[in-house]
């Protein structure tokens, strides 16, 4: 009986793996060789240019602008600065799977479609075509509708007016 398959694969994985550390070895010895010690610190700095770009020439300082510290805005925008957004959307419902708990709200205003679950509903059912309003709050996936509520149904059409008696 001959050697077994397995004992050529384990010899052949040996090899690779005696290669492969040898590399590793050589690329170490080369970027130790390599390597840069005792860098001057001017060396290491970059600055950045008028246009925003970075280079290792300092900046000419006859090209310097004088910017007022009025100008600089460094924190979020106050609350005064944006404009208050509707906070109550309204939409339909475009597919709700009521056995597993989750379905898509397409929103009326921007014909975007937001994810809602069932813990959102607050213990209310909704089916597919349902008018719903609700409120949109940032998930760790993308917007979720919460605090659904079932919007009031379209009005059912006015009953016709009784046709008058036809005088005979």
């Amino acid at each position: 009986m001959g050697r077994s398959q397995e004992t050529f694969g384990k010899k052949d994985n040996e090899k690779k793996r005696a290669k492969k550390k040898t590399e590793k070895e050589e690329r170490k010895a080369e970027r130790q060789a390599n390597a840069k010690s005792g860098v001057a610190l001017e060396e290491m700095f970059a600055y950045v240019d008028e246009n925003g770009n970075i280079t290792s020439t300092p900046p000419d300082p006859t090209k310097k602008r004088v910017i007022k510290d009025e100008d600089i805005r460094i924190s979020v925008a106050k609350q005064e600065d944006r404009e208050p957004e509707d906070t109550m959307r309204s939409g339909s419902v475009t597919f709700f799977n009521s056995s597993k708990g989750y379905g898509f709200i397409r929103d009326a205003q921007s014909q975007e479609s937001i994810f809602v679950h069932a813990n959102a509903l607050g213990g209310i059912t909704i089916n597919e075509n349902d008018k719903v309003t609700f409120e949109v709050e940032m998930g760790p996936k993308g917007p979720n509708a919460v605090r659904v509520r079932l919007g009031s149904p379209t009005p059912p059409a006015a009953p016709a007016a009784p046709a008058a008696p036809a005088a005979e």
